[in-house]
């Protein structure tokens, strides 16, 4: 068995969960969880993975009324721009004008 140390700078808070983890964790779930977090930031990082892409829709379309979401589909195109302007893909504009469409036809 072999041991290791690391050194980190990090606050009280991060230092004492940290330390909570490796205490009651075994080491393969510690590994899992290192190899997820690892593979993630380098999608992220990568640009491959975009997390967070049903939050976006919720953020644009949960407080709609069925008069907002009717002028937006009127005026789609300009929709299209504005959210292009806000860095959304074109999945995700897709997405957006869906979830439109189920407000305005929700009676």
């Amino acid at each position: 068995m072999k041991k290791i140390s690391l050194s980190l700078d990090l606050s009280e808070n991060e230092y004492t969960e940290i330390s909570t983890y490796f205490r009651s964790l075994p080491a393969p779930m510690l590994l899992f969880g290192l190899r997820f977090a690892y593979k993630r930031y380098l999608a992220v990082s990568g640009g491959y993975l975009f997390p967070g892409r049903k939050s976006i829709v919720k953020r644009e379309t949960h407080l709609l009324t069925k008069p907002q979401a009717k002028r937006r589909l009127k005026n789609w195109k300009s929709m299209i721009r504005i959210y292009r302007e806000k860095g959304y893909s074109y999945p995700t504009i897709s997405r957006i004008k869906k979830r439109l469409t189920k407000i305005n036809a929700e009676s």
